[in-house]
């Protein structure tokens, strides 16, 4: 299969459960952009299992406590792209935390 994610190298995964892992995005908005994604592949949320939805809101947690202790963000975006006009690039499902900062003046 050519799904980049599928064939992730384990070196790059941060955090990972029985259904889920968390990565670095490979071309973050922001600095601490990580990626939530399932170990099965599936094209978007509505494809989820409760299971799955659950494994990776608990990753979510978890990589949210990272970036703050690491970065201390002022704000996060969560982001799910569902389908190519939604701006859906990769077709296997995964969750986008991006912390936002403050623009100091």
């Amino acid at each position: 299969m050519s799904c980049t994610f599928c064939n992730l190298k384990d070196d790059k995964i941060i955090f990972e459960n029985e259904l889920a892992f968390a990565v670095m995005d490979k071309y973050p908005a922001d600095k601490g952009h990580m990626l939530f994604i399932p170990k099965r592949h599936y094209k978007n949320i509505f494809e989820a299992t409760e299971e799955e939805v659950t494994a990776l809101y608990r990753l979510l947690h978890k990589g949210r406590n990272y970036i703050r202790e690491k970065y201390d963000p002022d704000g996060y975006n969560v982001v799910v792209n569902v389908g190519e006009a939604a701006g859906q690039a990769i077709m296997h499902l995964h969750i986008h935390l991006i912390p936002r900062y403050k623009k100091e003046e």
